[in-house]
């Protein structure tokens, strides 16, 4: 057997109110960047589903940026470490690292000529620094202001200046090189969020949290203006300049996007963008004939010029850790709902999305089944709630459960549902509960086999719980012991075999006529908890996801044969897996990422 990278749907910018964000232009006009947890991901600006992440930091990045020549990326971390990677191998080969500020990196930028570098944030000792990119050697100091920097910029074209924004609501200008302190501008009453040069480096502006923009002077760095009187209504969080220098872009979190004329420092149009928090600006970027914002839920807006009232497309997706995975029944849309109880919707060829509307569970999500037409989840919230899939929203009615879901599963022919609570197992069909079992284990996962057979995973007492369902109700049949907690429990769908994956490392595989081991085998190639097993449709392969960042594939046929795929959603643990097909198997995880791949039998 063997494997490969399909697609990867990638996650959307972690965002953080009240903090900007920066997204990265590729000098080339090809893609843009953007960072979430761990990893930073690489988009193309035409057809955002095509996606590349890269994910060698050891803790959170908060900002990447293309160097002026396109060949490399410079990414900044949580801990100060800065990374430079090359663009043009898929293994993105590491070029340099160094660590520049003792603490949280802010905001980078490239001379123009790619050999110098400045990266601002919240350092112990500095708040700043500039350097070689080839070597590191230092080429001047950033001084002359007293709180953590927000953003920084280089001055395109000779001679080189260095401009900072800080949260002590200043404006610095260095020059040099070596770089040195010449001056800070305190028009800002507020955080000042974003400092950007113009293309040709004539005029750059300054943007602040007291919903201001002005504009200044390229060389001299004198005020020009403000633009508009103020700009916003709410604090600014990104500047972005047209290609040719004569507009400029703003987001604010008064939740529009505004476009500015340079020369009259007037508004050429506004974008309003909701009317939620949610949908306060955190980010702009111009990029070629693309401009994009990001909202605080992290939707990136593509923007119309033409219609301010409409954007052209929204790219929605997860920020947060993916928690259930479920296909409709027709295995071409996939679902996926996360921590913050957001569920989504994929085109599992295309990558497409929609994000479900109306009022959901409003936090994790920890069960999702299909079953005409309907998708059934549950969450933290102790319900049990319906999606209409036509209508794309959530049905008014819920059931409410006596504790917490941990997992849940539906006898398609009877639509009836089953879900494993903290200290119960509830029946349900329609809204309406049918039978409860108590139970003195904690229930991890539920599957159901055709023939009316529920299997449930114990997390405390490391046994799968086997029952029959009759009369809708749940009649005990056997127990299946395992050497740790049973966290994931599944059914084949030609019902021949049952697996079960648990704390102690082991995938281990039943045959449903007497629940006894089948072939004799236990797999036991993970090396951590295995949270998640699925079965192929035609029941040959089992696939199981783990807490050490792997996916396995196991053949039933030929027990000894496995392919590994490591660090499938890089640092972080596997959550949930199912299969599109006999040859395409989706992942999802904690890293906000939705993986598909091709799997070659042998």
């Amino acid at each position: 057997m063997s494997y490969a990278s399909k697609s990867i749907y990638a996650a959307l910018p972690r965002t953080q109110r009240g903090q900007p964000l920066v997204l990265g232009g590729d000098p080339k006009g090809k893609n843009f960047l953007y960072t979430n947890g761990n990893s930073v991901i690489i988009r193309n600006i035409e057809n955002p589903s095509i996606a590349d992440v890269y994910t060698e930091h050891s803790c959170q990045v908060n900002v990447a940026k293309y160097s002026p020549s396109g060949f490399y990326i410079a990414s900044g971390d949580q801990s100060g470490k800065i990374r430079i990677w090359d663009t043009v191998n898929k293994e993105h080969i590491l070029k340099n690292e160094f660590h520049p500020i003792g603490g949280p990196i802010k905001d980078i930028a490239w001379s123009p000529d790619n050999q110098r570098m400045v990266v601002v944030g919240e350092g112990r000792e500095r708040f700043g620094h500039v350097f070689m990119s080839e070597t590191g050697t230092s080429v001047g100091e950033i001084s002359g202001q007293s709180k953590p920097i927000n953003s920084c910029d280089f001055r395109p074209s000779r001679p080189f200046r260095l401009i900072t924004g800080s949260e002590d609501n200043t404006v610095a200008v260095f020059e040099g090189p070596p770089f040195k302190f010449k001056m800070t501008k305190q028009e800002h009453t507020r955080f000042v969020q974003a400092v950007r040069y113009s293309p040709s480096g004539n005029l750059f502006a300054s943007a602040g949290f007291d919903g201001k923009v002005y504009l200044y002077d390229g060389a001299s760095s004198d005020l020009v203006g403000e633009v508009g009187a103020p700009a916003h209504s709410g604090g600014v969080y990104g500047v972005a300049w047209s290609p040719d220098g004569k507009q400029l872009l703003t987001a604010s979190g008064d939740k529009t996007a505004k476009l500015w004329d340079v020369e009259t420092r007037q508004v050429v149009s506004q974008f309003v963008l909701g009317s939620t928090v949610d949908d306060q600006q955190v980010s702009c970027l111009w990029q070629g004939n693309y401009l994009l914002t990001v909202s605080l839920r992290g939707f990136i807006n593509y923007l119309d010029v033409n219609d301010p009232n409409k954007p052209l497309r929204i790219v929605k997706g997860h920020n947060k850790p993916i928690t259930a995975l479920t296909l409709s029944e027709d295995r071409t849309t996939m679902y996926t709902a996360s921590h913050d109880g957001n569920v989504t919707n994929w085109n599992a060829e295309t990558g497409e999305n929609d994000r479900v509307e109306g009022t959901g569970h409003g936090n994790q999500i920890n069960g999702m089944r299909v079953c005409e037409g309907t998708l059934y989840t549950c969450g933290i919230d102790d319900s049990l709630k319906q999606i209409d899939l036509e209508g794309n929203t959530y049905k008014p009615e819920h059931l409410k459960l006596a504790s917490q879901p941990r997992g849940m599963d539906i006898l398609k022919e009877e639509n009836i549902v089953v879900v494993g609570s903290v200290n119960e197992i509830t029946v349900s069909k329609d809204n309406q509960k049918l039978s409860a079992l108590k139970v003195d284990y904690e229930p991890s996962s539920v599957s159901c086999s055709p023939r009316g057979h529920v299997a449930v995973g114990g997390n405390m007492d490391n046994k799968v719980h086997i029952y029959e369902l009759k009369d809708n109700k749940l009649e005990p049949l056997t127990e299946l012991s395992h050497l740790g907690p049973v966290i994931d429990v599944a059914y084949s769908p030609n019902d021949k075999y049952l697996v079960a994956s648990d704390g102690h490392r082991k995938v281990v595989l039943y045959s449903t006529e007497d629940y006894k081991l089948a072939n004799n085998k236990e797999w036991g190639f993970h090396n951590a908890r295995v949270n998640c097993v699925a079965w192929s449709p035609d029941s040959e392969l089992v696939a199981s996801g783990s807490l050490d960042t792997s996916i396995i594939i196991w053949h039933v046929e030929k027990p000894t044969k496995h392919i590994v795929i490591k660090n499938a959603h890089a640092q972080n643990q596997v959550t949930r897996l199912a299969w599109v097909d006999n040859t395409t198997l989706v992942s999802v995880g904690q890293d906000c990422n939705t993986k598909l791949w091709t799997i070659t039998p042998f």
